[in-house]
């Protein structure tokens, strides 16, 4: 079911931080009817100067509007400033900006499903300075007629307004993956920076060959998603068993430097388990084999 009055379509943003303020700014820009409501309510000062209408409590907030936007600290403070709401949510829909993980965005859905409400679970990829921006990514999960019912509205908070389906849990699940490449690009550059400045080298000199190194492996992700997806990992660059003799590079290097090698080892220690499950032979794709599996103890 499509929505025919999404350009004026009321919305509510509950949760003012700097997140929670942009969202309301961008509803505001696109000539949305936005109620808000913060627990301290000079922060929407500026928001009521641009239009927007300041509720006195949630459950009015609430009430205001078919389309309740929340983002604030966790899902306990989502809980804590809704569950007193009970019938209020009926018939609307909530979209939980609120980082979280995937069982209790499952949680949720199944919380609000009891009050007559519809759940969408959303995760936020941008800064608050691109809400409203092309540079916007925000995924969203959950019911897709709730999602089409709201699509234009929600689009005015980035072009990146993406659908991944009905899973709750999958925004969650997507946002935590992007954290994991990050965390590993970042801590792979502070690696080698750390090598090259026990050798006098600034870190803003490795910046450049950096950025291409990390553009270089970015052009593999779409062939080893394949392989990951097909099973097969065959080896079109390098075989992991090539890999383990750099990996020794790296630590060689990492402890004559006197550079913490404790990360480098680790990414060793994974490459060891591979050969040892007959992976020596294939293509680096099947580390994903590694990743899919707990274990019991820790290196």
């Amino acid at each position: 079911m499509q929505n025919r009055d999404a350009g004026h379509t009321p919305v509510t943003v509950i949760g003012l931080g700097l997140m929670g303020q942009a969202l309301a700014g961008a509803f505001l820009r696109d000539g949305h009817p936005t109620t808000v409501w913060n627990r301290t309510a000079a922060k929407a000062e500026h928001l009521v100067a641009q239009g927007a209408k300041l509720a006195d409590s949630v459950g009015e907030a609430v009430a205001a509007s078919p389309l309740v936007v929340v983002c604030v600290s966790g899902y306990d403070a989502v809980h804590e400033l809704l569950d007193p709401l009970d019938e209020v949510l009926h018939g609307r829909v909530l979209v939980n900006l609120t980082s979280g993980t995937s069982e209790v965005a499952g949680e949720t859905a199944a919380w609000a499903a009891r009050r007559g409400g519809s759940y969408l679970d959303g995760a936020i990829m941008a800064i608050p300075q691109a809400i409203g921006t092309a540079d916007a990514v925000i995924l969203y999960s959950g019911p897709q007629e709730a999602f089409d019912l709201h699509e234009p509205v929600l689009r005015s908070l980035g072009a990146g307004t993406t659908y991944l389906g009905g899973d709750h849990g999958l925004s969650s699940l997507y946002d935590v993956a992007v954290l994991s490449l990050m965390w590993n690009i970042l801590n792979g550059f502070l690696q080698g920076a750390a090598l090259l400045g026990a050798a006098g080298v600034d870190a803003a000199a490795f910046a450049p060959i950096a950025k291409a190194g990390i553009g270089t492996v970015a052009d593999w992700v779409s062939g080893y998603a394949q392989q990951v997806d097909d099973g097969a990992y065959p080896a079109l660059d390098a075989t992991i068993d090539t890999h383990l003799a750099s990996m020794e590079h790296l630590i060689h290097e990492s402890e004559f430097l006197g550079v913490n090698a404790e990360l480098p080892k680790f990414i060793k220690a994974l490459a060891d388990r591979a050969v040892a499950d007959g992976h020596g032979g294939n293509g680096y794709a099947a580390m994903i084999e590694q990743f899919r599996k707990p274990v019991e103890v820790r290196i």
